[in-house]
């Protein structure tokens, strides 16, 4: 079976946000770092260990939304923000422009997928992602199919 998708466009809010969440689902070890910082009160009581430590963290959350927020203004990052349809199958997600221009992606290229209650997220590395909200889909059989092909592939749970 192959099932087509509807054209979709991401924007760019919804990339920041969904790119920022994986981020922070990715990096939770991050706070355990702010938490042995601010534990230093501890040892040396100090407003410091705590200031220093919130200044830290909130540099590091700010460096990464700018980060996100800067792929859609560069020219290699343009591609993921147009008005793209997919046609997917058990081989490969085929991105496509329009009927004469797309790329072909193998599924080893992904290295997770979230099934929200709306959407399927399909994440290649920090920055790149794919977003195939259910509204794309034709009907529910194809989203059941989608959602087969990543629990037959791994990348979901049942």
């Amino acid at each position: 079976m192959n099932v087509k998708t509807k054209k979709y466009q991401m924007t760019t809010g919804t990339y920041v946000k969904l790119a920022f969440g994986n981020l922070i689902k990715d990096q939770w070890w991050v706070i355990l770092i702010y938490l042995a910082i601010c534990a230093g009160y501890f040892w040396i009581p100090n407003h410091w260990w705590i200031t220093g430590a919130s200044i830290a963290l909130s540099l590091y959350l700010l460096f990464w939304l700018i980060q996100f927020a800067g792929i859609s203004q560069l020219e290699q990052g343009k591609f993921m923000f147009e008005k793209l349809s997919y046609e997917i199958n058990s081989q490969q997600i085929l991105i496509k422009l329009n009927s004469k221009q797309g790329m072909p992606m193998k599924w080893d290229n992904i290295k997770r997928a979230v099934a929200g209650k709306d959407h399927f997220l399909l994440t290649i590395n920090k920055a790149q992602h794919v977003h195939l909200p259910h509204r794309i889909f034709n009907s529910n059989n194809e989203i059941k199919f989608v959602e087969t092909i990543l629990k037959r592939k791994g990348y979901i749970k049942e």
